[in-house]
């Protein structure tokens, strides 16, 4: 008995050690994030988003972007590299290119190439012929570690960003719970080839939308719970605001509809003991130092809203059910439905868009 209570000793005194003060190569910022808001008024749960239908399910895990060509056929961007091509019905399922990485943000541009942002690879273009092009990997002499999300302004300029410039897609986890910030929001010119930082110190730069009048860039900082705006024109050219802050979910993907309305995906709920932990750098190392199974998981829960430019919430989409088609990572309005992407569903959301406010 003596033996085994001396390794059952031995063992934990090892745990312990390793758990508090095995090094681990990140430095969290202590932050106070704003008391996390009921979801109650603006906010208020409903099952709106349980009506979704699903599209190409089973073809592949984690279709984390979709967008949709001038004939009206569905693209998704999977966890594999595949772009995956259906038409409108989710018909005629065919491999329209595969980037060999992980593509996350689509959009067509103006000539109907389809532009990606991969997060391995850098900013991609596929021609209507399925031909792949790196645009840009790049940036100052630096490398993109994390390119995330993009869009493409009327001009033809595609703005975009890189979630982090330290960590890589593999390791999110760690630039979410450090919570430092490594992001970027950039812009390519492709009359030039050029590529410029617009916004750097983002809190995990993840989706990016451009207004109809390319007045502005809004980029989302998924870490920080909020939105910001960047003037592209105007008297304000070259500054930022956040437009919106503390939001209920960890916000992902945004897409303009191109009549004031930009869609949002919130793809978890807040995890109220990182909110609580805010402060306790220490105590967030232990977290990085836990293995994978031990980690606490998100809830499944959809959840989508509508804002304004001014960051006012239009449109509150949820479905709470652990059976929801979650986590939803972008939302694409086309022809009054909304195309849902996941990064982790074996399929792509359909809705129709509210008939009301």
């Amino acid at each position: 008995m003596k033996v085994v209570r001396k390794f059952f000793l031995i063992i934990i005194t090892g745990l312990f050690l390793y758990l508090f003060f095995w090094p681990v190569a990140v430095t969290p910022e202590v932050w106070h994030p704003d008391k996390n808001p009921e979801l109650t008024g603006k906010y208020a749960v409903n099952n709106y988003l349980k009506a979704v239908t699903e599209i190409g399910k089973g073809a592949g895990i984690g279709a984390e972007d979709v967008d949709l060509d001038s004939q009206g056929r569905i693209y998704g961007s999977f966890a594999d590299g595949r772009i995956l091509r259906f038409e409108r019905d989710g018909s005629n399922e065919i491999e329209f290119a595969n980037t060999k990485g992980r593509p996350l943000g689509m959009e067509f541009d103006r000539k109907g190439n389809l532009i990606i942002a991969d997060a391995k690879k850098g900013l991609l273009s596929v021609s209507p012929q399925g031909k792949l092009t790196v645009l840009a990997a790049e940036s100052e002499g630096n490398r993109f570690c994390f390119t995330d999300d993009l869009d493409v302004a009327n001009d033809g300029k595609i703005y975009f960003s890189d979630a982090s410039d330290r960590y890589n897609i593999e390791n999110y986890l760690i630039d979410l719970i450090e919570h430092t910030p490594n992001g970027k929001l950039l812009v390519y010119n492709p009359d030039d080839n050029t590529t410029k930082v617009l916004l750097s110190e983002l809190y995990f730069a993840n989706g990016v939308a451009v207004s109809p009048d390319a007045s502005f860039v809004l980029v989302v900082e998924t870490s920080s719970y909020r939105i910001k705006k960047y003037w592209l024109k105007g008297e304000k050219q070259g500054t930022s605001e956040i437009i919106i802050d503390n939001l209920p979910g960890f916000p992902d993907g945004i897409s303009s509809n191109g009549k004031g309305i930009f869609w949002l995906a919130i793809a978890y709920p807040r995890a109220i003991y990182l909110d609580r932990l805010a402060d306790r750098p220490f105590i967030r190392k232990i977290l990085l130092r836990l293995p994978d199974f031990l980690r606490l998981k998100p809830k499944n829960y959809g959840f989508v809203l509508g804002i304004d430019e001014n960051g006012q919430v239009i449109y509150n989409l949820q479905d709470p059910t652990p059976e929801s088609f979650s986590p939803i990572t972008s939302v694409e309005e086309v022809d009054g439905m909304l195309y849902l992407g996941s990064l982790t569903y074996d399929a792509i959301g359909k809705i129709k868009v509210p008939s009301s406010k």
